[in-house]
């Protein structure tokens, strides 16, 4: 990660960690970075777009502020998933994509993503770049444009119909007879998830679908699917389909109740894909993260799991660089590089519930075939400071060491640092339950002792 950008963006709280200033800083940087890397344009356009946050609408005005001020034009697609910015991004060529959001995270913080023109997120080495510009202001702003020659902002939210009607597209047939329940987490699926489903003829039940600015990720979406769990059983529906801040996640509910996670749901595309004859060599990609039951689940299947690191441009890299097809998080940021060039949550569900009526049987069924492994995670809140050195602590290091040591045939163990949050997430998973969730708890303790 650099002094700015994360695995997943610039992020923090608005207002004080991600600041007007920061953003306006920004907005100066990749600016020139765009202006210097297409010379020969004479319009460098970008496409810009926001979940639902109050601190949107002021992250917008700074870094529209510092873009047009080197030039740049912007079209401003208004609230839609962040995969929807990525997707225009690239059908309308424009030079660079712009979300504004925390994806998962509470309402009082927010996030800035970028894309390049083809809908990836941009490169460590570019983001780099632009981190350099960020601190030396100076050298960019030597020479300011005239007043007559700096860009312009504009609405441009009819362009939500064209990742809109995409997304109806990706679907062979419709869900007639189909009682499904949505969860928009009061984000950016709001509109567009409904929009697509009842394109395709569902019955829906939808919730969570009032964003106030203030109430997004609030005790629901794919963080919290427990309400959502009672509406599935209450309304007698088929299942649930939970998405995050940004609608990059889906988390499911099956029709008992049952929460379903990004590995599950992989595991159900990927069989499907594979009987389908469109599992690209049949591989999947997901995190150390995943459940051994999980890729127990996928050898049964003759499908090889590859384990990337923890965040969605490490499983992005590694499918690209193994030519697979999906991958995603246990999280339930899940990609399918046929369709899209980023996490799809609304993407994913579709394609969900497509196997769902094809196969004739229910999401309970189709998961039953998964057998977790006792698994434990603990997310322990650490300063952001802290959370980034936790591992030149010997104390702790050297439990972990003792520990793996003395357990290593029984247990699996994992302590990382959040890329968006401020956590250390320790994860342990084995045959032993009451041994794997004590290991996660005394690892957790003294962690919690030693960094706060």
């Amino acid at each position: 990660m650099g002094r700015y950008f994360g695995t997943d963006g610039i992020r923090g709280e608005a207002n004080r960690e991600l600041t007007v200033e920061k953003a306006l800083r920004l907005g100066y940087a990749l600016g020139y970075y765009l202006k210097n890397t297409y010379k020969n344009e004479e319009k460098i356009k970008v496409v810009m777009g926001s979940d639902t946050r109050i601190s949107g609408y002021m992250l917008r005005s700074a870094l529209t502020a510092g873009l047009t001020s080197m030039g740049i034009y912007i079209d401003f697609v208004g609230v839609i998933p962040t995969p929807g910015v990525a997707y225009i991004t690239k059908l309308k060529k424009a030079k660079a994509g712009i979300m504004i959001s925390a994806s998962h995270n509470p309402a009082k913080d927010n996030g800035i993503k970028i894309f390049n023109s083809d809908g990836f997120k941009f490169s460590d080495e570019i983001e780099n770049k632009i981190e350099d510009y960020m601190d030396d202001l100076d050298s960019i702003l030597v020479d300011p444009l005239a007043g007559d020659k700096v860009g312009k902002f504009k609405y441009a939210e009819d362009e939500y119909f064209l990742y809109r009607d995409y997304l109806s597209h990706c679907v062979k047939g419709n869900f007639k007879d189909m009682k499904i329940v949505l969860d928009t987490a009061n984000g950016a699926a709001y509109r567009a998830a409904k929009d697509v489903f009842l394109d395709l003829r569902a019955e829906l039940v939808v919730i969570n679908d009032a964003p106030n600015g203030r109430n997004i990720n609030v005790k629901c979406g794919s963080t919290h699917p427990e309400i959502l769990a009672k509406v599935v059983v209450g309304y007698e529906a088929d299942l649930g389909l939970a998405y995050d801040g940004d609608a990059d996640r889906l988390i499911a509910v099956d029709k008992f109740g049952n929460i379903i996670d990004g590995d599950k749901i992989i595991g159900i595309l990927a069989l499907g894909m594979k009987n389908a004859g469109t599992l690209k060599n049949d591989k999947v990609v997901t995190t150390v993260m995943s459940n051994i039951g999980f890729e127990k689940y996928l050898k049964e299947n003759n499908i090889e799991l590859l384990r990337a690191n923890v965040g969605d441009r490490n499983v992005l890299e590694m499918m690209q660089k193994e030519d697979i097809a999906i991958g995603g998080e246990q999280s339930g940021h899940i990609i399918l590089r046929n369709y899209a060039t980023t996490g799809d949550g609304i993407l994913s569900s579709l394609k969900l519930v497509e196997v769902i009526r094809d196969t004739g049987k229910d999401l309970h069924e189709l998961v039953s075939a998964i057998k977790d492994a006792p698994q434990t995670l603990i997310n322990v809140k650490v300063d952001n400071v802290k959370k980034n050195t936790w591992d030149k602590n010997e104390k702790i290091t050297n439990f972990i060491a003792e520990i793996n040591k003395k357990h290593s045939d029984e247990v699996r163990i994992l302590v990382r640092k959040s890329g968006t949050e401020p956590l250390i997430r320790v994860m342990t998973e084995g045959e032993n339950k009451q041994l794997v969730h004590k290991l996660a708890e005394d690892i957790a303790k003294l962690i919690e002792t030693e960094l706060n």
